[in-house]
């Protein structure tokens, strides 16, 4: 038998059931998978599983193409062969399995966009693009840790017109007590710039860490707003008697309204009135999108740069 190829592993990140993986694709694999044949017979399928073991790339190919054009429908039959004993075809369906989420959640978060645009729910889109690369996590767990933080938070702010007590307490409980802290954006991966990461690593750009504030504070009930400067993102908190900006890039810092004004001079961007205004779910998604998108084009990651600039255009409508 001719010698294997040695195998890449696929191994859970840190996190939540999180895996990662790349994946090439050609444009014959791309239009494969976007018909929908008869399904595969038992014997079919069995066929086509044990041909991935195959050496030859080109044998390989076509059979994980063949596979990727069944979409979604298959998932639940490829779930016996990811514990096959022999480790190239467990690897080979778990990456075929990661292939068709990753396209099928790719639709989803296209038709959220198309759908709800500027309105839409920030964590869900969110949550969304971080399954378009990790197909795999459980956005249900992250959804439950924010509620966590929400519920521990509850007890410890102080009801009252006074922001600075409340804002004190969800910075200390936020950046001190669980360590979210602003990324080295001079070394920043991709990964860097998903929400699931951010929860996970607990280190951040400044909308995901905006977003995860943002979030924090709807379920508090507190008036926080993000606020797409040029160049950055912070959150405001704003009632009839106070307004102060929050930087939870940097540990929830506390800025005024003349701070941000000043930073927008020095950063050589001018100031007009719009630059303060509350941002919408659509737009900050949209950022975030476009954050990666140059990311990705830095990189000369092409099909993952294209992904994300279909996304850009649907939220852009």
């Amino acid at each position: 038998m001719p010698g294997k190829k040695r195998a890449t592993a696929l191994a859970p990140g840190r996190g939540i059931g999180t895996i990662q993986a790349d994946f090439p694709s050609t444009k014959n694999e791309m239009d494969a998978a976007k018909t929908s044949p008869q399904k595969p017979s038992e014997r079919e399928l069995r066929a086509l599983v044990t041909l991935l073991e195959d050496d030859d790339p080109i044998v390989y190919r076509a059979v994980r193409s063949r596979l990727l054009s069944f979409g979604a429908p298959i998932l639940h039959r490829l779930e016996p062969y990811l514990a096959d004993p022999d480790p190239r075809i467990r690897r080979r369906c778990r990456a075929v399995a990661i292939r068709i989420r990753r396209e099928a959640n790719d639709s989803r978060l296209l038709q959220f966009c198309l759908r709800y645009g500027e309105n839409l729910d920030l964590e869900e889109g969110l949550l969304l693009l971080a399954q378009t690369r990790f197909p795999d996590i459980n956005p249900r767990l992250y959804r439950e840790q924010l509620d966590a933080f929400a519920r521990e938070l509850a007890g410890r702010i102080v009801e009252g017109p006074f922001a600075l007590t409340s804002l004190a307490a969800v910075n200390d409980y936020l950046f001190y007590e669980l360590g979210f802290r602003g990324a080295d954006l001079s070394k920043a991966q991709p990964a860097d710039f998903y929400f699931n990461h951010v929860m996970d690593r607990r280190i951040g750009d400044p909308i995901n860490l905006c977003a995860l504030y943002w979030l924090v504070a709807q379920r508090l009930r507190m008036p926080v707003v993000g606020i797409g400067i040029p160049g950055y993102f912070l959150c405001r908190f704003q009632t009839a008697a106070e307004s102060v900006y929050i930087d939870p890039f940097h540990q929830g810092r506390l800025l005024t309204r003349a701070d941000c004004v000043r930073y927008l001079h020095n950063a050589h961007r001018g100031f007009q009135e719009a630059f303060l205004a509350p941002i919408s779910p659509g737009r900050t998604l949209l950022r975030v999108c476009a954050n990666l998108y140059r990311l990705y084009e830095e990189q000369k990651r092409a099909a993952e740069a294209k992904r994300l600039r279909r996304y850009i255009v649907a939220l852009a409508r």
